[in-house]
């Protein structure tokens, strides 16, 4: 089903994030709100929903680089424990929203939404959002099957109650934001760093410094405090990379911000040395 077609079919998810109003589409060209709010829908098949321009650090070199890895297999095992927990939390025959906050270039979401579909009657409305339009943009171009804004998770364009499922994964949250949008008794997975996440990269980059060790607790306490029927599940596993990956996964991390290139050339050589992936998947019930 196309961009189009899924807004009017799916239209009543959306609210202004001007007005807080509900919002319907216009000729196949634009959504608009009652108070004539007007967003243009692009020809790629997104509409930009920020009220503002805003910077995102995230750029076209870095989303390509995490398509690169995502088509490589590099994030197949969390893809697989988050498809598991989606199927533990749904009930069989019950309609299936997933939005996924902070989705980047959309290859995460659209690889959960085909392998949810295989169990399901009728196709799972698969929705995206990210601050970068960069990230929005390829993530139009190439999954057809969802919907794709621009948009800010602190100010989500949706009316309440509207997913079953949140996704939140290497990115920034805004649990306020994400009670309201879910559903009653919906679910937000959020996908955090474990301690031991890319711990070749960040012993080359960070020896001797803070930043050789990372601490999740902080974040684990803080959505304990806003969900209920909290779950963590670990993802931890080993990968080799070529020289090709290993240069997309140096462009990929954040951890590669601000060294230098004789730092990056020293990363460049853990090519064939297995990477540690570790992320830890935190499930939690909506009020």
């Amino acid at each position: 089903m196309s961009f189009i077609d899924l807004l009017a079919h799916h239209s009543g998810v959306l609210r202004c994030p001007l007005c807080l109003g509900p919002m319907r589409t216009v000729e196949s060209r634009s959504i608009v709100c009652g108070s004539r709010h007007c967003f243009d829908i692009s020809k790629l098949g997104y509409v930009n929903l920020l009220n503002r321009s805003m910077q995102s650090k995230y750029d076209k070199r870095l989303f390509d680089s995490r398509r690169r890895m995502a088509v490589s297999g590099f994030f197949e095992p969390l893809n697989q424990a988050l498809v598991e927990g989606i199927r533990g939390r749904h009930s069989p025959g019950q309609p299936l929203t997933i939005l996924d906050a902070g989705c980047g270039e959309g290859s995460l979401l659209s690889g959960i939404r085909m392998k949810l579909e295989q169990d399901l009657c009728h196709p799972p409305l698969a929705v995206g959002i990210d601050l970068s339009k960069e990230g929005i943009s390829l993530a139009a171009a190439e999954y057809k099957g969802a919907m794709w804004f621009v948009a800010d998770i602190a100010n989500c364009p949706f009316a309440s109650r509207q997913f079953h499922f949140v996704l939140n994964v290497l990115s920034p949250a805004n649990y306020t934001e994400f009670q309201r949008i879910a559903a009653a008794g919906g679910t937000v997975l959020k996908v955090i760093p474990g301690s031991e996440y890319l711990m070749e990269l960040r012993d080359l980059l960070y020896k001797g410094s803070a930043r050789k060790t990372y601490s999740n607790d902080h974040t684990l306490a803080q959505f304990q405090k806003y969900f209920e029927r909290t779950e963590v599940k670990r993802v931890r596993y080993r990968v080799s990379l070529n020289p090709s990956l290993l240069d997309s996964l140096v462009d990929m991390t954040p951890l590669s911000w601000g060294v230098t290139e004789q730092q990056r050339q020293k990363a460049l050589q853990l090519c064939g040395t297995a990477i540690t992936v570790d992320f830890m998947v935190l499930l939690g019930q909506s009020l």
